[in-house]
């Protein structure tokens, strides 16, 4: 079973303002896009967050960082072993 990172991301899981119709907006975007893209689309988010997170906040970069970390772990849970 591959490891989670543990964060306080309650305020990020979910967001109200990503689920506002019948469907969350990262399963459509995972909907639209072969495995490889999405998981491509899962990293390009955590560079963008790893980047940006000393830059945009004033609490230090915590939250992009939590955001960062809800996109790892997303990324985690897609992973496909091939034996």
């Amino acid at each position: 079973m591959a490891a989670k990172l543990e964060c306080d991301i309650s305020d990020i899981d979910h967001p109200p303002h990503y689920t506002q119709g019948r469907y969350e907006v990262i399963d459509i975007i995972q909907a639209s896009m072969t495995h490889e893209a999405f998981l491509g689309y899962l990293l390009g988010n955590q560079i963008k967050y790893l980047m940006r997170c000393q830059h945009k906040h004033q609490d230090g970069g915590s939250e992009d960082l939590r955001k960062l970390i809800w996109y790892a772990n997303k990324y985690i849970a897609n992973i496909r072993v091939e034996k």
